[in-house]
Formats: structure tokens, sequence, C-alpha cells
């Protein structure tokens, strides 16, 4: 996916959209008027979401085909709340599960992991940032990547870090297991506004 300025997006988006931008500094220069002292204009219904789109889309990286199919699949399952079935489809990323587990800064970060083969789900290796997983996966550092200084002070860097509880790592084997279906609790992320956004 295309690299855009941080800083510009995050101004646009909020600060959920990357890590980098849930710092004290960040809000201090995000609250700064525009130029001339203007205040931004109130959004149309459609406008804020095309913002919340663009938040899902900048906070897990994806491309809008990307986005545009997982609402696809969502809205294809009956039985099922649309809404729960489209952030179980983005949480369980291999990608994403990687960072929600704590073992990259940032979900750009475990992508390029993955796609470098530094883990193996259910014993086979996987180089597929989009890998859907499934409850009661395995995921592990393949063996030959535990000596890389990705993986270098784990202990140090996990000590204090509570990831979702849908997602563990045992720091011990070196690998993570899929407990449960996630949840959504991101209360920064409105995606019932993305699915309606998608239904016009």
């Amino acid at each position: 996916m295309i690299s855009k300025p941080k800083f510009k997006i995050c101004r646009r988006l909020g600060p959920g959209v990357y890590d980098k931008c849930q710092t004290p500094k960040f809000s201090v220069a995000s609250t700064k008027t525009l130029p001339g002292g203007k205040r931004p204009k109130a959004l149309t219904e459609y406008g804020a979401q095309l913002v919340e789109k663009q938040k899902i889309r900048f906070s897990y990286g994806i491309s809008e085909r990307q986005l545009s199919n997982y609402v696809k699949k969502a809205s294809a399952i009956k039985g099922a709340g649309t809404a729960e079935k489209l952030y179980e489809s983005l949480e369980t990323r291999l990608d994403n599960a990687v960072y929600r587990m704590g073992l990259g800064a940032s979900r750009r970060a475990t992508r390029q992991m993955v796609s470098h083969g530094h883990f193996i789900v259910n014993n086979h290796r996987v180089t597929i940032p989009s890998y859907e997983l499934k409850l009661g996966d395995v995921i592990k550092i393949r063996e030959g990547s535990k000596g890389s200084k990705l993986f270098e002070n784990l202990a140090d860097r996990l000590k204090d870090y509570n990831g979702p509880a849908w997602i563990k790592f045992d720091l011990g084997n070196l690998e993570g297991h899929i407990l449960a279906k996630p949840k959504n609790i991101e209360t920064f992320l409105d995606i019932n506004a993305v699915l309606e956004f998608y239904s016009r």
C-alpha cells in the first residue's frame, strides 16, 4: 500500500489510525486550527462515512479493493451481525494477529515480518499478510528466525504488554494461540458507518 505522510492522515482521520500519532505531542499539534484561523467545516453524512472507511483502510494497511471484498464477504454471511463479521475478518489477518501479540511496533512492521517468512501457522510457513486465521490456530516464530534482531529482548518488550483476550502469546514456546473470536471494543472505529457507505 502506498505510504502517505502519517501526520497529515492522523490530523484528518484521528490519532487512532497510527501508533505514532497517539502521543501528547501530536495531541497539541492536532488541536491547532487551519491556516488563517479557520475552523474545519462540519462533515456531511457521506463525508463522515468516507472518513470512517479511510480510518479502517489506513489502520489495517489495506487497499480499497481489499476492504470492499471484506465488506462483501461479511454481508454474504447470513444469520450473523455483518459489523461483527467484518471486524473479525480484519482482526484475524495474520499481520494484525502478530501485531496484537505485541511482536511488532506497528501493523506495517508486522506485515513486512510476515512477508519475509518469519512465521509458521499450524506447521506451515505463511508469507501472506492477509492470511485468515481461525479458532485454534497456532502461530509460531520460525526456527531460523528466532535469532533475528526482530525478536531480541522479547521478554522485556512484552513484560508490560496487555493484548486482547482473543489471542495469547506464549513467551516460553514463542508461539501464539487464537483462543476466541475477536470482539469489537474499538471505540475509534465506526464499522456500521463503513457498511452504510458501501450499501449506497
